[in-house]
């Protein structure tokens, strides 16, 4: 396989912190160095484009380094390079498993009030498993354990879980090929079932935008909706249980849709920000729905192509 490499020096004059603050950008994006002097990522264009930026501060610092092409490694090198990659992302797999068994244990005998306090360790934890997660570039045999952890953990936040257990499984065949109207003006959890629809359920659909719907068409997200709220699940969690889509990219883009709609303070995931202030410019545009919705189609599958590409934790 292709690598990218970077070699680099700094005088001995450079301060210290110049050091560490190369070494932890290094760690950030997941370089392996098997010689203490050289630095090798998988090719690509992100990863052409890291160490150019690296190498250009470096050299801005007063230092000197070089980014390189490397074909192939001779031997058993490359071996020992995605051998010594995956143990870096076993050790950071470990300690976020470790912390999240022992938080699941102290949320379990807290009480309903007191569980709450541990949202916020749960989502640290998750923001730490994304980011191991995005180096994982060779799939560090931790990783499965570590995403249990945390699955075990929001378990126990949620007390058990509070998606109701009831919604019936949808027959997919009878949802192809239909009409689906939802109220006009759409926003978060609109656009997103939209996209869902049309993904997963039913890639022919037309949706229409109206107050209610006509003899035949199917309604979701409105007052007596086919697919609606139910219990404390947006449409989009309505959705996902009754035709039974569960992968952990759309578990993360249900945490966000649930957030922006609901407001429950359920999920901080760190996309929740700058997806509700670009909803709402959208709003504020005054697009017709017709464009809301191409943009949120759009929207919502370079979310899912994201997050398949750096995977969240499965359910337990």
């Amino acid at each position: 396989m292709r690598w990218i490499g970077l070699a680099y020096s700094l005088p001995s004059s450079i301060a210290s912190g110049k050091r560490v603050a190369v070494w932890r950008r290094l760690r950030q994006l997941g370089a392996v160095s098997p010689t203490g002097s050289l630095y090798l990522l998988p090719a690509g264009e992100e990863s052409q484009e890291a160490f150019d930026w690296l190498a250009q501060e470096i050299r801005d610092g007063g230092g000197e380094a070089l980014v390189l092409q490397v074909e192939r490694l001779d031997g058993d090198a490359e071996g020992r390079v995605i051998e010594l990659a995956r143990a870096g992302r076993d050790e950071e797999y470990r300690k976020i498993a470790g912390e999240a068994n022992e938080a699941a244990e102290q949320a379990r005998a807290a009480g309903d009030e007191d569980r709450s306090a541990f949202r916020d360790r749960l989502e640290r934890l998750r923001r730490r498993y994304a980011e191991t997660a995005r180096t994982d570039f060779f799939h560090a045999p931790e990783g499965p354990a570590a995403a249990a952890a945390l699955a075990r953990l929001e378990e126990a936040v949620a007390g058990g879980g509070t998606a109701p257990r009831d919604i019936p499984a949808a027959d997919l065949a009878r949802y192809r090929g239909r009409t689906w109207v939802t109220r006009p003006h759409p926003h978060v959890d609109r656009l997103a079932s939209a996209w869902l629809i049309r993904r997963f359920v039913d890639p022919e659909a037309t949706i229409r935008y109206a107050e209610k719907p006509g003899e035949g068409e199917l309604s979701f997200d409105m007052r007596g909706a086919d697919f609606g709220h139910s219990g404390e699940l947006c449409t989009f969690e309505t959705l996902l249980a009754a035709f039974r889509l569960d992968d952990s990219a759309l578990r993360q883009i249900a945490a966000i849709v649930h957030e922006i709609d609901l407001r429950d303070g359920r999920s901080s995931a760190p996309e929740i920000p700058g997806i509700d202030h670009l909803l709402r410019g959208w709003s504020q545009a005054g697009w017709p729905d017709p464009e809301l919705e191409r943009h949120g189609i759009a929207l919502f599958e370079g979310l899912y192509q994201a997050f398949r590409q750096t995977p969240g934790p499965e359910a337990p």
